[in-house]
């Protein structure tokens, strides 16, 4: 099947021209998964394909709850799923969002039959590392599903 491969980097095995598309002053954590995809869409549309317009009850759990990210409930062009769009260039798109013990960043990348979910994090408080430590292993195994979800969502199957 089209895409049911999804390969994943973590820590430093993320390449750093990836790296550099984050705009945090520090990253403590970061991973990448790749879909191999015939289904082309923009970097926004693979984004909202992946997380909606807004939070879903899952996503204001995991993100508002457990890793308390201030996220908007509003639907905007300047947000996906409730995380600001803080930068875009013609094959990626940026979301970020914060809490009071870590800053978050979402990177969509399209390209050369491709689309990758990079994860980046800078821990702002000692709180930041243990709970994203308790976290990062079911967020390292939901991020494949997601991605297999949203092209599914692109190609219009449900």
């Amino acid at each position: 099947m089209t895409g049911s491969s999804v390969e994943s980097a973590v820590g430093r095995r993320v390449p750093e021209s990836v790296r550099a598309l984050s705009s945090l002053s520090r990253i403590d954590y970061a991973d990448l998964f790749t879909l191999s995809t015939g289904q082309k869409a923009a970097p926004e549309q693979w984004a909202r394909a992946m997380f909606g317009d807004v939070p879903d009850a899952g996503e204001r759990f995991i993100w508002g709850v457990l890793l308390g990210l201030r996220l908007s409930r509003e639907r905007s062009p300047d947000t996906v799923a409730g995380w600001r769009i803080n930068g875009r260039g013609g094959d990626w798109i940026r979301l970020e969002a914060a809490s009071w013990f870590l800053s978050c960043e979402l990177l969509v990348r399209t390209s050369g039959g491709q689309v990758s979910l990079g994860t980046f994090l800078r821990y702002d408080r000692p709180p930041g590392r243990g709970v994203w430590r308790a976290l990062s292993a079911v967020h390292r195994l939901l991020v494949p599903g997601v991605l297999r979800d949203a092209e599914r969502r692109l190609r219009g199957v449900r």
